[in-house]
């Protein structure tokens, strides 16, 4: 009885190709959508988690005053030498410890300029980003103590100013400071913020400090644990340290922040599912109003072959044989919007993941997930004008014209 339900659903279909495609139409957008919009979403979560890996893994940031809605310190004290060195020698389980400041600066070599961020540090900030070296070296002991002019390039900068040629030992001009070029870093490629983590000049910390900010100020610092070790309790001992050598007393609101970056990509990950899962959602409501415009379709149908049905119930056929041709005829057409669907959602997946830079991540259970509930829509939205069809008095149908 399936099969020649199934015969006669797609001698149906064929018969009427126009009205199907438009009927399928609302299913094949609904399961594209849902498709497409999970897909990017997959995609952009896993950019977005890889840029903040970039960043350093097991890593904190420390920060003078507080961060947040309304709570920012803008009288909060920067950092100094001696907190960092306080927190080197004071606390267990640090892989690095890197104090950083930065200001924007045009830096110059030849007839070539580019503005871009001079950051000062010392060479702990490179363990702390895992950010190896594509030539050159890091800073000597000696070059971070004494404040030598060195610097090491970014590789946006090594291009915008060097072009080909190797700047190993070549002079540029951070402003008005000449400083010998000893490194360039490997390249991490832009974040998915915009942001281009090439675009950087590093120097020492006491030079940038004595040449270009003019003050002894660190306005942050980098902490990164060793693998294994538990980043809320390195968080729990820097707070304690910190207050205690900025004398804020019990109950007193710190006026630093320390955040931790597994935190923090916790917290993008879990938004990021949030607003996928919200966007499928509203994806999916398309396909409620396919399966909609499969329930209207096929009641004009019945209404089309009442006579059709009439005689097949005149010479035999039980109820159930014609609900089920309806059923089946609601079912195939379903079924095969959401083939189409799927075929598009991921082609327009892949063509915005391309366009946006970001992973095309395939989930198997999104996709199977989208097409069988595009069959339930058709079950459920062809029922009704199914069992119409079936329920039909024979000859009240025959007299239909």
């Amino acid at each position: 009885m399936l099969a020649e339900a199934l015969r006669l659903a797609l001698r149906a279909i064929r018969r009427n190709a126009l009205r199907s495609f438009l009927t399928v139409l609302g299913i094949v957008i609904g399961v594209a959508a849902v498709i497409a919009m999970v897909t990017i979403g997959r995609g952009t979560q896993a950019r977005v988690t890889a840029d903040l890996a970039r960043l350093g893994t097991n890593v904190l940031f420390i920060l003078p005053g507080q961060v947040g809605p309304g709570r920012a310190s803008v009288a909060a004290r920067p950092f100094s030498d001696r907190d960092v060195l306080a927190i080197r020698e004071q606390l267990t389980g640090l892989k690095a410890v890197a104090p950083v400041a930065q200001l924007p600066a045009t830096v110059t070599y030849g007839g070539h300029s580019r503005i871009t961020t001079v950051t000062g540090t010392d060479n702990a900030l490179f363990a702390v980003q895992d950010w190896a070296l594509e030539a050159g070296r890091f800073f000597l002991e000696g070059e971070i103590r004494a404040g030598r002019s060195v610097c090491i390039l970014g590789t946006t900068v090594k291009n915008a100013l060097f072009g080909e040629r190797d700047p190993i030992g070549q002079t540029i001009r951070v402003k008005k400071v000449p400083c010998e070029v000893v490194g360039v870093l490997e390249s991490k490629g832009q974040s998915s913020f915009g942001t281009d983590l090439d675009d950087t000049v590093v120097m020492p910390l006491r030079v940038f400090q004595r040449r270009l900010s003019g003050n002894t100020e660190i306005p942050r610092i980098y902490v990164a644990a060793k693998e294994g070790t538990d980043t809320a309790r390195v968080q729990a001992e820097l707070e304690r340290l910190l207050r205690e050598r900025r004398k804020i007393g019990p109950g007193e609101e710190d006026d630093f922040s320390v955040r931790d970056m597994r935190e923090l990509v916790r917290t993008v990950q879990a938004t990021s599912s949030a607003l996928t899962a919200v966007l499928g959602f509203v994806a999916a409501v398309s396909l409620i109003v396919g399966g909609i415009g499969i329930m209207n379709i096929m009641l004009v149908s019945v209404t089309e072959r009442t006579r059709e049905i009439g005689i097949r119930l005149a010479i035999g056929a039980l109820e159930g044989q014609v609900m089920a041709q309806f059923l089946v005829e609601a079912v195939v057409l379903s079924a095969v919007g959401g083939v189409i669907g799927v075929i598009l959602g991921l082609t327009v997946a892949w063509a915005v993941t391309e366009a946006l830079s970001v992973p095309f991540r395939i989930d198997p259970a999104v996709l199977a997930g989208a097409f069988a509930f595009s069959a339930v829509i058709g079950v459920l939205f062809g029922f009704l004008p199914a069992r119409r069809a079936a329920r039909l008095d024979p000859i009240e149908a025959l007299r239909r014209e």
